[in-house]
């Protein structure tokens, strides 16, 4: 299995950044976990053309985690992404309403079913795509639906956090994993309801889980992290 980070911005881009994307390649397919507005650009430079993907997995519907699906689309329908074969589109409970309402709203509906292959998934329950298992957990995230995912194969284990507040959820999704890719948005704790990290929420979650090798996700570069505690950048290459 082998882990490259696209883009790992928050929600505003960091300076020349992309915002949420992570490839996992694997002998049986590919898959990508989230994809924000920059990461279908980058994508499309390392292919040299289209993105060859054999599944996209969306863990929650604010913009920096699955902004660049709307290019995709339109990409697919009308442009260089005509001739792509068409990838398995994994959204959470609900998804595919959400996102045909959007399409209708930016007039991209009709092309949906062009570009992917749209399905759901529901919480705890492990479906295999793109020569992966993948296993949802309901996260902490605000008001809006949330899930982590855990991904596995022969070789492995990657625990992906999505965007979310602490929970025990957030430590069993990454029990014993290989990596724990774990944002950590925040300078200190929000006071009132929870949607985030910060480092030492993440570091605790880490500890608590097991886990092998923590890599801080969607970070702002203007706060810093303990020297300690390894951070994501753009074009990392992760092999698990």
């Amino acid at each position: 299995m082998r882990l490259t980070v696209i883009g790992c911005s928050p929600a505003w881009p960091n300076a020349g950044g992309a915002q949420s994307g992570y490839l996992v390649d694997g002998p049986d397919g590919r898959l990508l976990l989230d994809c924000g507005p920059g990461v279908l650009a980058r994508l499309r430079a390392n292919a040299g053309g289209w993105p060859d993907v054999d599944a996209v997995a969306i863990t929650h519907f604010h913009l920096d985690h699955w902004g660049d699906l709307v290019p995709w689309i339109f990409g697919a329908a009308f442009g260089p992404g005509r001739e792509a074969k068409r990838p398995e589109l994994w959204l959470p409970p609900g998804g595919s309403k959400r996102l045909r309402e959007h399409g209708e709203r930016m007039s991209f509906a009709g092309q949906i079913d062009v570009a992917f292959d749209v399905r759901e998934y529901e919480d705890d329950a492990a479906f295999d795509t793109a020569g992966f298992t993948l296993t949802p957990h309901r996260l902490d995230h605000y008001s809006e639906l949330t899930f982590g995912l855990r991904v596995q194969n022969h070789a492995g284990t990657l625990a992906y956090s999505g965007d979310t507040g602490p929970s025990h959820r957030l430590v069993e999704l990454a029990k014993d994993a290989d990596v724990f890719l774990c944002e950590a948005t925040l300078r200190e704790p929000e006071p009132a309801e929870r949607g985030h990290l910060s480092e030492d929420e993440a570091v605790e979650a880490f500890r608590a889980s097991g886990a092998k090798r923590l890599v801080v996700i969607h970070r702002p570069d203007e706060l810093p992290l303990s020297p300690d505690v390894e951070r994501a950048a753009d074009g990392d290459v992760i092999t698990i």
